[in-house]
């Protein structure tokens, strides 16, 4: 047996009645049905909470996102660091007469650097995989054991 069902008239902005009819033929159902759905939603009591849930998951989801980015870039920094303060006290200082020679040939190796660095780009695999697997981190970044294991953070 089907729930009476009153007819209503409204009349709706022009913009969100396009917005209406887009969605309804996007998804292929009915307007009324959409109409019913949010007005449930926006008079449910529950409705608030189930909000803020959404709201919180997502939170959860966009902390986690940023953590991750600031372990890829404290790596970043950390291996950048390394390599100058190796680079700087290994280095000795050229003479007048190398140093054009030694120019055009970093000049060189920079241009073979960056072609090296959009391959590995354009392959997909990263530095921060490798630094990940290294530690016997998963793939997702995710938490993994040790070979004794222990978890590795």
């Amino acid at each position: 047996m089907t729930a009476m069902r009153i007819k209503h008239t409204i009349r709706l902005p022009a913009d969100l009645s396009v917005r209406l009819a887009d969605y309804a033929a996007r998804k292929k159902v009915p307007q009324a049905l959409i109409v019913e759905t949010a007005l449930a939603s926006f008079l449910s009591p529950d409705g608030p909470e189930r909000l803020e849930a959404a709201l919180a998951r997502r939170l959860d989801r966009m902390t986690r996102q940023l953590e991750r980015m600031e372990r890829r870039v404290t790596i970043s920094n950390e291996s950048l660091a390394v390599f100058v303060r190796f680079w700087l006290t290994s280095t000795p200082p050229l003479p007048d007469a190398a140093l054009a020679a030694a120019q055009s040939k970093g000049r060189e190796r920079y241009d073979g650097f960056i072609e090296a660095v959009g391959r590995r780009l354009a392959r997909g695999k990263t530095l921060d995989d490798e630094v990940r697997l290294d530690v016997g981190l998963g793939e997702q970044g995710q938490d993994a054991p040790d070979p004794k294991g222990n978890l590795v953070t």
